[in-house]
């Protein structure tokens, strides 16, 4: 029990020192040697999880659609609003969540490597929550679920780079705000808008409520 918690962390360990370094340098610029001494760990001990640096690089971006998760909430469209600011806010600090988006959107990344997943795992798992949301009323009736959905994962991907390379993220939560603030009205039902929270600080909030995945 012992070695596999001692596995365990160290798996660990070399995913948020890949994070790292891949958010630092891109996948081309990346090397073994930079994630092992940013890991502090061993050759054998890194080929043992990953034999290599496409697998490394493509359990890193298999990590990503967790740190979305969020309290569920009765109102399903503020759920899928808490989920974007959630990732918002923790962008700002996980080095491991940070090398996962920016192997997503890195068009360098060789065959191998599956960058797409992301972006379809964020669209299954918004799509059951829109699915929900429409049950409950939420929905105007004229909204197409999946082309939502669609425009919200790309949507929030471009922000983010735009962020990224304007402030280093700072402004973020600010920027998603703002594409709610346009998103919304042309989604929700009229009665629903006045209730739902999209302020920026709303990740902060959400997160004291959310344990660290």
């Amino acid at each position: 029990m012992a070695r596999q918690e001692r596995a365990i962390r160290t798996r660990r360990a070399i995913l948020e020192a890949a994070g790292a370094v891949f958010d630092e340098h891109g996948y081309t610029s990346t090397t073994i040697a930079m994630v092992l001494e940013r890991a502090e760990v061993t050759k054998g001990a890194l080929y043992f999880h990953f034999p290599s640096k496409e697998s490394l690089a493509q359990a890193v971006l298999d990590e990503q659609v967790p740190f979305g998760a969020v309290p569920e909430q009765p109102c399903k469209l503020q759920e899928i609003i808490d989920m974007t600011f959630v990732v918002a806010q923790r962008l700002l600090t996980d080095p491991l969540l940070r090398g996962s988006v920016r192997l997503t959107v890195d068009q360098a990344t060789p065959p191998g490597v599956d960058h797409t997943g992301p972006f379809v795992k964020w669209a299954e798992r918004l799509t059951v929550l829109m699915d929900q949301a429409d049950r409950q009323g939420e929905l105007l009736p004229t909204v197409n679920h999946r082309d939502t959905v669609e425009l919200l994962v790309g949507g929030f991907a471009g922000i983010q780079l735009m962020s990224r390379a304007l402030t280093n993220r700072a402004d973020l939560a600010y920027r998603i705000s703002v594409l709610w603030s346009h998103i919304l009205p042309s989604i929700a039902v009229p009665g629903l808008l006045l209730g739902l929270d999209s302020r920026a600080d709303r990740g902060l909030r959400v997160l004291s409520a959310v344990p660290v995945p």
